[in-house]
């Protein structure tokens, strides 16, 4: 499977339902929180078109984001039946 890479907040709401969809869903993932690495921060803003957004996910190069937490779109982006 893909390698996935979650950016996420502590204070964000919709990181922790995604981490709670992936958690439940049993994909492997590591989450990277942003507040702790302020290069990652810089990253997001950068891969969001200027818009510090989380969660934001790294799939093998590939740059999404799911904001507001939408559990059909992140499925369809993991390739996983919603």
């Amino acid at each position: 499977m893909a390698t996935i890479r979650m950016y996420c907040a502590p204070w964000c709401g919709d990181c922790r339902a995604a981490e709670r969809f992936l958690d439940e869903a049993g994909v492997a993932y590591e989450a990277v929180n942003i507040e702790e690495h302020p290069e990652a921060a810089e990253l997001i803003i950068e891969k969001n078109n200027g818009k510090r957004k989380v969660p934001t996910f790294e799939v093998d190069g590939r740059w999404f984001a799911v904001s507001p937490f939408d559990p059909e779109l992140l499925a369809r982006e993991l390739g996983l039946d919603a």
